[in-house]
């Protein structure tokens, strides 16, 4: 007996994302997931090959991967943006060349990643000087202020957790990282503070280190996600924590 059925727009009328997360990654689904709910929103994920030490060696394997990786997500045009979530890879591969291999699988879908979306967010914020806190060895953590500074950023004062192992990132207790970011953000020099690594929990604690500094907060989870709806057009005011999704 064959049934008879009607199609609908599917579950990203609106906007479809997908999202290339590290195997290694236990934090940017859980914080991604309530921003994208919603009606006609819908937020895929693939997941990327990836070591279990962050160095700059082990990133750089991922650029092979991202193609890969990218067309394991619905293809036909489906994706209108794709975020690869790692800020440390981003950093060392490049965006560029990030956006080149997700769009090989791809070729129509806007592609953002962390790196890329903190400073989009730090100029919509209208700062340029911040702190950073980091959960990486130091190789990493300077190849990200390298980064900054080419993008006319300072990073006033850096604080890192010294960690290479993405199982103990994830499991840095939101209080360490809430007395990080106030700590380092307590500097008056500073505009501004990034909590880097999408592995690295802190949404949660967002909007309570900006009540404490009186000055915006943003972390890598944070802005790839506003980066990603502002692509594709979506509002932002509202969906997520702080002061980069409520327009101060």
């Amino acid at each position: 007996m064959r049934l008879p059925f009607d199609c609908d727009t599917g579950p990203g009328s609106t906007a479809a994302f997908g999202l290339i997360v590290l195997s290694t990654d236990e934090t940017v689904e859980d914080e991604l997931r309530p921003v994208f709910s919603g009606d006609g929103v819908s937020l895929l994920h693939t997941r990327i090959e990836s070591a279990p030490e962050v160095t700059y060696e082990k990133l750089m394997q991922m650029k092979a991967r991202l193609t890969q990786s990218a067309g394991l997500l619905p293809g036909n045009g489906s994706m209108d943006v794709i975020g690869y979530a790692c800020t440390s890879g981003s950093t060392v591969i490049g965006s560029d060349q990030v956006a080149a291999a997700v769009r090989e699988a791809h070729p129509k879908a806007a592609v953002t990643n962390p790196a890329m979306a903190v400073v989009a967010a730090l100029r919509h914020l209208n700062v340029s000087r911040i702190g950073l806190v980091s959960p990486y060895v130091e190789e990493v953590s300077d190849a990200l202020c390298g980064l900054l500074r080419t993008e006319g950023i300072t990073p006033v004062t850096v604080g890192s957790f010294g960690q290479a192992e993405e199982t103990v990132v994830a499991r840095i207790s939101l209080r360490s990282v809430e007395a990080a970011i106030c700590e380092i953000g307590s500097d008056p020099a500073i505009e501004a503070v990034f909590a880097s690594c999408t592995n690295l929990h802190a949404l949660a604690v967002i909007e309570a280190c900006e009540k404490r500094l009186g000055k915006p907060v943003i972390s890598s989870n944070l802005a790839l996600a506003w980066h990603m709806l502002t692509l594709a057009g979506c509002p932002t005011e509202g969906r997520g924590p702080g002061r980069l999704f409520n327009g101060t």
